[in-house]
């Protein structure tokens, strides 16, 4: 029997058959959208209405930092990627599956999300389950 996984974050859902997804807010007066749960929006200020969204697992590479030093039990060389989500959003977390190697990162690059677990990147992080990105097909044409 095995224990079930524990999200690594306050904005995570894991659903009853296993399956995870981000969890955001949009508001309904300028259509921002957050990650994690807001009740005023950032944007217009608006205070009501705020509602919630499941996230896209697909986007584009905003940003990213090669991570050389890190905390003890942390594996490094990462990459630390920020996320323009499809449909809105950023979100921070690890590129994985492709070189540290700048050569090999393009601004804009296509990216998706998966889940697994935390001790992929920190051991101290067992019985957790975080999102991380990997390189994603071009959905441009």
């Amino acid at each position: 029997m095995t224990t079930a996984m524990k999200p690594a974050t306050s904005y995570m859902r894991i659903d009853a058959d296993g399956g995870a997804h981000l969890q955001g807010t949009r508001c309904p007066a300028c259509l921002a959208v957050f990650l994690g749960q807001r009740e005023t929006c950032g944007r217009c200020g608006a205070r009501h209405g705020m509602e919630g969204l499941r996230l896209a697992d697909r986007g584009h590479l905003y940003n990213y930092t090669i991570v050389y030093r890190s905390y003890p039990g942390v594996k490094v060389p990462f990459i630390s990627a920020i996320v323009d989500l499809d449909g809105g959003g950023t979100v921070k977390g690890n590129l994985l599956d492709i070189e540290p190697d700048p050569a090999r990162l393009k601004f804009g690059m296509p990216v998706q999300m998966v889940f697994r677990p935390a001790e992929v990147a920190s051991s101290e992080s067992a019985g957790h389950l975080a999102h991380f990105f990997i390189p994603g097909e071009r959905t441009d044409g």
